[in-house]
């Protein structure tokens, strides 16, 4: 098996990007979902509620964030190096962040058609993992609970071997994706290593509406959540892909050879599953 793509999403809930190689640190892909935009109670948007944040397209620079989208005019915004002055809630975490200033906030508010603030985690703020999972050493960025996505092209490849129109890992929304033969093979991965990198996958992840907004259009349908649920049902969620802790940091690079260091038993609903 071999490390087959890397994506990282800069802004929480925009589009990904494409990388060929990405440091890793203990919160996962260095500068993953670092910004984030959220509502006048400092609650987190994504595309649950507004499906045109799949349209935003961002890019890291130097200095902070290219943002663009169709018909709205290319944006830049610097990084904040104010405090972390503003209270921000990601699901049922509460913690502060930096605002990134009144020009960013209009631009999204005029995109999405509600009012909105960016906001940017710095580095001297800490969100620990959920610690059923994880132990005190465990961050994350603003993901929605950990710091890495893992998905195999095997899973993928047989959901869309079920499905009238394919789709593709867009909806999913991964960080590392492993080129595998088995369908849903990952789902017995306890620990692996990609290159230096060694990653602890500790929880099936529960898919959403997310999954089935069209990432070029922001149009939603029912698929491929309602054929997933048909085989990868368990009790009221639908599992695609693992959740990862970082076990040991370091450079993952696309091509590299990925090993399974401890695995696990039962994997999840290769066969249809019962609710």
């Amino acid at each position: 098996m071999t490390l087959d793509a890397l994506w990282t999403y800069p802004l929480k809930a925009a589009r990904g990007l494409s990388l060929t190689e990405a440091e890793v640190e203990t919160r996962g892909l260095v500068g993953d979902r670092r910004w984030m935009l959220v509502d006048s109670d400092g609650r987190f948007l994504s595309q649950r509620s507004h499906p045109r944040l799949a349209r935003v397209r961002v890019e890291p620079t130097a200095a902070g964030l290219r943002v663009e989208a169709p018909e709205a005019p290319a944006m830049w915004v610097e990084r904040p190096d104010a405090p972390a002055t503003e209270r921000v809630v990601v699901w049922d975490d509460s913690l502060p962040a930096s605002p990134a200033g009144a020009d960013a906030d209009a631009w999204f508010t005029r995109y999405l058609g509600t009012p909105c603030h960016l906001v940017y985690l710095p580095d001297t703020v800490r969100r620990p993992v959920d610690p059923a999972y994880a132990s005190s050493r465990h961050h994350v960025s603003f993901a929605d609970g950990f710091p890495v996505l893992v998905i195999g092209t095997a899973s993928l490849a047989d959901l869309n071997g079920r499905l009238a129109s394919p789709v593709t890992l867009h909806r999913f929304r991964p960080n590392v994706v492993v080129r595998t033969e088995q369908p849903f093979v990952e789902d017995t991965w306890r620990r692996i290593r990609v290159g230096e990198v060694v990653l602890d996958l500790v929880k099936p992840c529960a898919r959403c509406v997310v999954t089935t907004i069209d990432p070029e259009t922001a149009e939603p349908g029912r698929e491929p959540l309602r054929t997933l649920a048909t085989y990868r049902r368990q009790g009221r969620k639908v599992l695609f892909g693992q959740n990862a802790l970082v076990h040991r940091p370091g450079w993952l690079r696309v091509g590299t050879a990925v090993e399974v260091l401890e695995s696990k038993e039962a994997p999840i609903g290769q066969e249809p599953m019962k609710g």
